[in-house]
């Protein structure tokens, strides 16, 4: 009788939330427990075009407000290049906002 694989796959423990069009206490939320559950010390939020106020939001929110020791350690921006509905590449803003637990 063959044996099954009982082995379930790896999951990768990842410290980053993507922000999108929820609410800005939805992704509140999320970066506070990936910061004080995860095995990471640091989360990064991204996202793209008409969601960066809202990840700004987010991150102003979390540093004031939940987690006082957190500090900004890097903010990258730039572009993506996608296809719109009618087949023509577009640009779109991203962010990405590193959020670093100071000790």
């Amino acid at each position: 009788m063959p044996t099954k694989n009982t082995k379930k796959p790896k999951q990768k423990v990842d410290n980053t939330v993507f922000v999108g069009s929820k609410p800005v206490m939805t992704y509140v939320l999320a970066v506070v427990t990936q910061i004080n559950n995860g095995p990471y010390n640091q989360v990064t939020i991204k996202a793209r075009g008409r969601a960066i106020s809202r990840a700004v939001d987010t991150a102003e929110i979390v540093r004031n407000k939940f987690v006082k020791n957190l500090i900004i350690s890097e903010i990258k921006i730039g572009t993506e290049s996608v296809k719109n509905e009618k087949g023509l590449d577009s640009n779109v803003s991203t962010i990405e906002i590193c959020l670093l637990k100071k000790n």
